[in-house]
C-alpha cells in the first residue's frame, strides 16, 4: 500500500513538473517572436502614395507593419480616419484639415508636415498670364480652403482684387475688384486636370499637373508665394497622434530616404519641408 502511495505521488510530481516545463516551452518562444502592431494609412495619389511605398518596409523594421488604403476622392481619407477606419492619412494640407474638422466636429491633428506642393495656374490655350482675355474662366477647387488659396494666387498676381485681411479664408464674395470680368467655376478637385481642355486657366497643386506633363517652374502661368501654409502632412486623431507607431511612422516619412526620392524625382515640384 505505501509503495502505491509512493509511486503515486512520484508520478503526480513528474506530471506538474511536466505540464511547467511543457507552458515554460510554449511561452518562450511568444516573447520572443513579437507580432508587429498593424496600422491603415489613407491616400489618394502620387507622390503621397510612392511616399508612403518607400516608408512601407522601413517601418517593418521598426515593428509597424503598414496597410496602404488608396481612396477615389478628397473627402473619403477624412471621414475614414475620423470614423477609425484607418490610423492615419496623407494626402492634405493643414487648412484643408481645419476646414474638415470645424464642418465634421472631428478631431483631426497634424503630425509631421511632409512636402511643400507648389501651386500653379496652368492653361493650355495661353502662354502668358497677360493673354488673358476678358470673360475668361479661371477654375479651382471647390473646398473652402483650395478656393481661397486659389483667390489669393489671383489676387498675388493682379488678375483680382480682395478685401484686406481675408488672406486664405477668401471667398468669392469677397472679390473687390475684376477689373476684366473673369468667371470663376468650382469643381471637385479630381476634376481638375479634366478641365485645362476646358477652361482659360486652372488652378491645380502638381499632384494632378505632374500627371499631365506639367510643372509649376516650366509650365505654370502664376505661382503661389514661397510662404504658402500648404504644407502636405501626415495627419492622425487626437485620440491615437502620441501612440508609437504614429510617431515612428512620422519619424519615417520625414527620414532621409524620403527626403532623397523627393530630391530625385519631384525636384521641380515638392520640395521637402523636414
Amino acid at each position: 500500500m505505501k509503495k502505491t502511495m509512493l509511486f503515486a505521488l512520484t508520478l503526480l510530481v513528474l506530471i506538474v513538473a511536466g505540464c511547467g516545463n511543457n507552458k515554460e516551452n510554449t511561452e518562450a518562444p511568444a516573447a520572443d517572436s513579437k507580432e508587429p502592431v498593424k496600422i491603415k494609412v489613407a491616400s489618394l495619389i502620387p507622390p503621397m502614395t510612392d511616399i508612403l511605398d518607400i516608408v512601407k518596409p522601413l517601418l517593418l523594421e521598426d515593428g509597424v507593419d503598414m496597410e496602404v488604403v488608396v481612396l477615389s476622392d478628397n473627402v473619403q481619407p477624412n471621414e475614414a480616419l475620423a470614423n477609425k477606419e484607418v490610423d492615419a492619412n496623407f494626402f492634405q494640407h493643414v487648412p484643408y484639415m481645419e476646414q474638415f474638422n470645424a464642418s465634421k466636429g472631428s478631431k483631426l491633428v497634424a503630425v509631421q508636415p511632409v512636402y511643400d506642393a507648389i501651386y500653379g495656374g496652368y492653361s493650355k490655350r495661353y502662354k502668358a498670364i497677360s493673354e488673358l482675355p476678358e470673360g475668361a474662366t479661371l477654375v479651382m477647387a471647390n473646398d473652402p480652403s483650395n478656393i481661397g488659396r486659389s483667390l489669393q494666387m489671383f489676387a498675388d498676381a493682379g488678375l483680382i482684387k480682395l478685401k484686406e485681411g481675408v488672406g486664405i479664408k477668401a471667398t468669392q464674395a469677397d472679390i473687390t475688384e475684376n477689373a476684366k470680368n473673369y468667371k470663376f467655376e468650382e469643381v471637385d478637385l479630381l476634376m481638375l486636370a479634366r478641365m485645362l481642355d476646358d477652361a482659360d486657366l486652372v488652378a491645380m497643386t502638381p499632384a494632378y499637373a505632374s500627371p499631365l506633363g506639367l510643372t509649376p517652374k516650366k509650365d505654370a502661368l502664376i505661382t503661389e508665394r514661397e510662404d504658402s501654409e500648404f504644407t502636405i502632412t501626415l495627419v492622425a486623431r487626437e485620440d491615437n497622434q502620441a501612440s508609437d507607431a504614429i510617431q515612428k511612422l512620422a519619424k519615417r516619412i520625414s527620414g532621409p530616404e524620403v527626403k532623397k526620392f523627393l530630391e530625385d524625382n519631384y525636384a521641380e515640384i515638392a520640395l521637402p519641408a523636414f
